[in-house]
């Protein structure tokens, strides 16, 4: 049952740039016995995908770029979760003990824990409750495969190129008028060096894209997991508007969403390029 979710795909790199995109939350692989757990069917479960992100990275894929991509729903687990952001309303207390899991942090008590108990919008979303055995074989389906695959190919471009950068990608709902269209996070510089979000930011601006830091996004759990820009590992998260890219229904591709991917191409490609200059040439920027 839950060790039949989707793996996460694996992309190879393919171009000898030091860069790995991530893409955790447009997993939309739904096995029928998940759906029949929800209270509300698959559209509220889909609510809470990034939808089409993978998609918009086609070209970005297409230039040679590896990533590692989660094809298993965010409803069935997130990746860009602590496993410790346990919503006791989605996890059974254990039948042996009778503990249960404690809301741990302001995700989980708001819902959004690794398991998402329920949304503003659709209230709970399981009929039940998740035993701690069903989690335990739904987190190493995909959780752990999606964070494996992640730290084996960073510790393999680091060792090649001695820096490296995860480019986490994400969609957030549309903004405000006049608010900036994409939000670089690098959780205000402990997941990347100052200047590689600043180069983002530039970028995007460059691309026709406002572009803001850490506000109101400064990065979740992926990017605080493998960022360690003291070992020369950076890890940014990257916000795009959805009503850059998608339809009115924000769920289909819009007119805007040729125009987006080549934004993330050029996210990938101008940043990849940045961290493998010469010391000398970045320290004078």
């Amino acid at each position: 049952m839950d060790s039949s979710l989707a793996p996460p795909l694996f992309v190879p790199p393919r171009n000898g740039l030091p860069l790995l995109l991530s893409i955790p939350h447009s997993g939309r692989d739904y096995p029928e016995w998940l759906l029949a757990e929800a209270r509300h069917g698959r559209r509220a479960l889909a609510s809470l995908e990034d939808p089409l992100v993978d998609r918009l990275a086609w070209r970005a894929l297409a230039a040679g770029f590896g990533a590692v991509i989660a094809r298993a729903p965010r409803g069935a687990i997130d990746c860009n979760r602590s496993i410790d952001e346990l919503d006791p309303a989605a996890i059974a207390p254990d039948p042996a003990t009778g503990r249960g899991a404690s809301p741990v942090g302001p995700r989980a008590q708001h819902g959004l824990g690794i398991i998402a108990s329920r949304t503003h919008r659709h209230g709970a979303l399981w009929r039940r409750p998740l035993s701690l055995k069903r989690f335990a074989a739904r987190r190493s389906a995909t959780y752990d495969s999606y964070h494996g695959l992640i730290n084996a190919e960073l510790a393999r471009l680091a060792e090649r190129h001695g820096t490296v950068l995860l480019l986490d990608l994400h969609s957030m709902p549309p903004r405000t008028p006049g608010a900036p269209r994409v939000v670089i996070g690098n959780r205000h510089g402990s997941s990347a060096a100052d200047w590689l979000a600043a180069e983002a930011a530039a970028i995007a601006t460059r691309h026709g894209f406002p572009a803001a830091l850490n506000d109101p996004y400064a990065g979740g759990h992926i990017v605080e997991r493998h960022g360690r820009p003291q070992s020369g590992i950076h890890a940014l998260q990257v916000e795009i508007d959805r009503s850059c890219y998608l339809a009115n229904d924000l769920m289909s591709a819009g007119n805007g969403f040729d125009r987006t991917s080549q934004l993330v191409a050029a996210l990938a490609s101008g940043l990849a390029e940045a961290l493998a200059r010469p010391a000398t040439a970045i320290a004078a920027e």
